[in-house]
């Protein structure tokens, strides 16, 4: 028996001898969940077992091997790019570094304005920034994506702006065809962050592949987990050169590269342009390899879990929330949930909710709370230059809770359970119906 069904039965049993079961009626036992929302992903064993073999030879960085087809992190590069469908792929230490060379491997000049959801993680903006641009926001809608029609004034309002870098937060696409006919037609260059859709495809085929040139994540809380670690994939050869060579392969080392192009394409750039060591370990990548082999299997636990989670919510609270819709032509990887209160639901009120899950073993995240880091008004190193008030208004009700794999499927039930009783609490006494 889980140990949040023990807690409440246990509990019950406490209040109905104490007080009798009437009291059970005008004090209902609350749901207390005591597992870790953030459990990582483990490693599998053979990932640790090669891990620990490399640190036994002393060889964790990815050069120091004879040639490529000896190179762990050239495996894993070959096994990243089998599974996006990419011709090429530079392993890096994050994904935050894969986000910064694929703009500047795109020509991102110093000052150069880049178009970027408002709705993102800091790590956007500040990748964006960390390559010399300045990020101009668009306009992120309900559904948690790029808003089409916001993304085509803004191309009118910035005649200027060469690059488009959108985000599938958490895994969620927008219309991509949408955006790069609007892309198309105002000559500017389409880039992807899919740090959070490795497993999304659009169309029938993986994320990344409408614009230029993606990045993807391994860090921990993301579908491969190697604490941190990243990669640029992409099907342009002069992109793929230029990204080694930043991230450090120097003096011919790309020799040591699968995925990259061949030697007319790197000429002389390793004497052009500066070597950043940006590189992902062996370690890292040993770590990783197993995981790829499982992605297709975790994505359809994800996505059971999720379907249950969100066929309960709108069941039960449908009225007071309503869930993110997938973007027709997406095939999606729910590795966590998000949902959107209802806008009559007061300030206070949400505080309440959060104050009743976190209490309750249940930490949720609010987007727009002011501490949160996936909110544009906390970015003051990269600040927005107009109002976004649709993307602050979805903030201001939108959570996010993680689903983590290695919870039994019994958990999942008494998350239903605290999101629910949390806003029955929340509510409790006031105009809004629970």
């Amino acid at each position: 028996m889980p140990a949040t069904r023990f807690t409440k039965l246990a509990l019950a049993a406490v209040v109905t001898l104490a007080a009798g079961t009437n009291a059970l009626l005008t004090n209902p036992v609350r749901t207390v969940i005591t597992r870790d929302i953030k459990t990582p992903d483990p490693v599998p064993q053979s990932g640790i077992d090669e891990a620990v073999s490399l640190m036994s030879t002393g060889r964790m960085y990815r050069y120091n091997v004879k040639d490529a087809e000896s190179s762990i992190v050239s495996k894993c590069e070959v096994e990243i790019a089998e599974y996006t469908g990419h011709k090429y792929c530079v392993a890096l230490n994050s994904c935050g570094s894969a986000i910064m060379l694929m703009l500047k491997c795109a020509g991102l000049q110093p000052g150069d304005e880049v178009l970027s959801n408002a709705f993102t993680f800091g790590a956007v903006p500040s990748a964006i920034e960390h390559a010399g641009g300045k990020a101009v926001y668009v306009e992120s809608d309900y559904n948690h994506c790029m808003d089409v029609e916001d993304l085509e004034k803004k191309l009118v309002e910035y005649p200027n702006v060469k690059y488009c870098l959108i985000s599938h937060m958490r895994g969620k696409l927008a219309d991509m065809d949408a955006v790069k006919d609007a892309c198309d037609r105002h000559d500017v260059i389409l880039l992807e962050d899919c740090a959070h859709s490795l497993g999304v495809e659009w169309k029938g085929t993986h994320s990344g592949h409408v614009g230029k040139v993606a990045a993807i994540s391994a860090q921990s809380y993301k579908m491969i987990n190697s604490g941190e670690g990243g990669f640029l994939i992409t099907d342009d050869a002069e992109v793929a050169a230029k990204c080694a060579v930043y991230a450090g392969a120097y003096e011919g080392l790309a020799a040591k590269h699968t995925t990259v192009p061949g030697p007319e394409v790197f000429a002389d750039l390793p004497n052009q342009i500066p070597n950043y060591s940006l590189r992902m370990s062996a370690v890292s990548a040993a770590i990783i390899r197993p995981q790829i082999l499982t992605l297709n299997e975790r994505r359809e636990k994800y996505n059971k879990r999720y379907a249950f989670v969100t066929e309960q919510l709108v069941e039960r609270k449908g009225h007071l929330l309503s869930i993110p819709v997938n973007t027709p032509g997406m095939t999606p990887v729910h590795d966590s949930l998000q949902f959107n209160l209802n806008h009559d639901i007061t300030d206070e009120q949400v505080q309440k909710f959060l104050d009743e899950t976190a209490t309750h073993g249940l930490p949720v995240e609010l987007f727009g709370h002011k501490s949160n880091a996936r909110n544009f008004i906390n970015w003051k190193f990269a600040p927005a230059d107009q109002p976004l008030p649709l993307t602050a208004k979805m903030l201001s009700r939108a959570c996010d809770v993680r689903l983590p794999l290695m919870w039994d499927d019994e958990d999942f039930e008494d998350m239903v359970d605290v999101l629910c009783e949390s806003l029955d609490a929340a509510l409790a006494e006031d105009d809004v119906m629970a």
